[in-house]
């Protein structure tokens, strides 16, 4: 990996403690948008996504060391301001020295006002991402050391695709997904009626047998009388878990799906926020977690609800961004799935690899994360 910068002036690395005296500070943090077309355009009961904006963040050091993190703006349109919104919060840091906790108390106490929440939280987690992933640069060593971890790998399902389509079609591309190296895959629920999720929840176990697990997600589409109903049909069907049944906000009804329903309820994608995930596990608003990187408030906040998981004895899980997420379900003590999506690989230069249904965690500086600047010249959005 070679010698770290000058801007480190030791590291020592163990199990517990990575001791270092840093001198970096941070000159300029930078973001681009890309709108990258997807290999399997993404169907929900919400509608479809079919090419993935992506905001890519650059966080420049005084010693030219760059952490890198990428956000992931659902629509098209959000790309402009999240990138206004990102380099904002860079000019408030410029100087500052490298020490990301720092830097987080710094921008979310400038943010108390307008709130860190939806597109504000998200590009406060890119800074966040892009400083932890600077700072594991800084010492050579991967984001997983820095953490406290090592470099292994973590067991992840394939959430490419496999959205509302035909019965039929939805169990041959379930096929597809396990042939490219998976034990595990997630279909999409919330067609017009419950016998039509039932039967495409059907046509995709019988084709790929029992020895796959099989996760599945309604994506905040039923009330939460009829969750409870389509549930009860779908909790003979050997199902690893039912994924927001209902509105993501209404955590006492998801409670009450929860209760009624033998097969797990997961949620978490939109915790806004460390205390909203906290409010969900006091009530038991489900049975497992999968908080999102870039709304649970980056790296920082990652681990914090991490240990909060850990406290309340509950699964967790991650919600996209599987090159960060990797490294960091790696150190989380209540770890369970990966979720994969290949939506940045496009622009990376070295794509991750999953193989026997684990995404490897690589051995090489910060998150692993190198842009491939012919490919972000060329999916480069308009701002």
């Amino acid at each position: 990996m070679g010698p770290p910068p000058n801007g480190w002036a030791g590291v020592a690395v163990g199990s517990a403690e990575v001791a270092a005296e840093l001198v970096l500070r941070i000159r300029e943090i930078s973001a681009r948008p890309v709108l990258v077309p997807m290999r399997r355009p993404l169907r929900t009961s919400t509608g479809a996504i079919e090419a993935a904006p992506l905001v890519l963040v650059d966080l420049l050091t005084d010693d030219d060391v760059t952490g890198r993190a990428y956000l992931f703006g659902i629509h098209a349109f959000t790309l402009t301001p999240l990138c206004s919104l990102v380099e904002s919060l860079g000019e408030m840091v410029a100087g500052d020295r490298l020490i990301p906790f720092e830097v987080e108390r710094k921008l979310r106490a400038r943010l108390t006002l307008l709130g860190p929440h939806n597109l504000t939280g998200m590009a406060l987690s890119g800074v966040d991402m892009a400083a932890w992933d600077a700072l594991a640069r800084a010492g050579g060593i991967p984001l997983v050391t820095l953490l406290g971890g090592r470099p292994g790998s973590v067991p992840a399902y394939n959430s490419n695709g496999l959205g509302i389509m035909p019965a039929a079609e939805a169990a041959a591309e379930a096929l597809e997904l396990v042939s490219e190296g998976f034990h595990a895959v997630k279909v999409r629920l919330g067609r017009s009626s419950g016998a039509e999720d039932l039967a495409a929840a059907r046509a995709v176990r019988a084709g790929i047998g029992g020895d796959v697990a099989l996760m599945s997600d309604f994506n905040q589409f039923l009330s939460v009388r009829e969750a409870v109903k389509r549930g009860q049909v779908l909790d003979g069907e050997g199902l690893a878990w039912i994924e927001e049944p209902v509105r993501a906000d209404d955590l006492a009804g998801c409670r009450e799906v929860s209760v009624e329903l033998n097969t797990p309820v997961q949620i978490g994608e939109n915790f806004s926020g460390l205390f909203q995930m906290r409010e969900a596990l006091a009530i038991g608003a489900s049975d497992l977690v999968m908080p999102d990187l870039q709304r649970i408030g980056g790296v920082t906040g990652w681990l914090r609800a991490a240990a909060l998981a850990q406290a309340f004895g509950v699964q967790m899980s991650s919600h996209l961004f599987p090159e960060y997420s990797a490294h960091l379900l790696s150190v989380t003590p209540t770890a369970h799935w990966l979720e994969y999506v290949d939506w940045a690989a496009p622009v990376l230069q070295e794509p991750f690899i999953v193989e026997d249904g684990h995404l490897a965690v690589p051995d090489r500086p910060g998150a692993g994360v190198e842009w491939n600047e012919e490919a972000v010249a060329k999916f480069r959005a308009e701002s």
